[in-house]
């Protein structure tokens, strides 16, 4: 309970905190599972929270999944909370890149390859740039 007190943790970050913490796993699983009966933890919550914090962050929805999935959520509660986020993908895109590097577009070849590996590091995919590309 002191852990979800805290945030919101996935079902497999709690096995492993539990696992350190106690040494019988037949305890840990049992009390991880009574307390997903009771509603007191959901990896769908957890990946709600998770993908509200990552885009605020300016992370897109390629390195949320591959963090959700390290975290050991499943796809169905991944896709569930990209999908109730309701977030403009390509328009998240502009935003941060025009954080990073301030208006305009890109002057030359080289820094367009550095803008598009800077979308590509922070979880965007190619369409995300060529969308802002052509929208500038």
């Amino acid at each position: 309970m002191n852990l979800l007190a805290r945030r919101e943790h996935s079902r497999s970050e709690l096995a492993l905190k539990l696992g350190r913490r106690f040494s019988d796993e037949k305890v840990v699983q049992e009390q991880i599972r009574r307390l997903a009966d009771e509603c007191l933890q959901s990896d769908r919550r957890f990946a709600e929270s998770f993908v509200r914090q990552r885009v605020e962050r300016g992370c897109g929805p390629l390195r949320i999944t591959r963090e959700l999935r390290q975290r050991g959520v499943d796809q169905w509660d991944i896709d569930g909370a990209l999908t109730d986020a309701t977030i403009d993908w390509a328009g998240r895109a502009v935003q941060v890149v025009k954080r990073k590097f301030g208006g305009g577009k890109p002057l030359d070849v080289r820094e367009r390859a550095r803008w598009q590996r800077f979308l590509e590091y922070r979880g965007f995919s190619s369409e995300h740039y060529r969308r802002f590309m052509d929208e500038g």
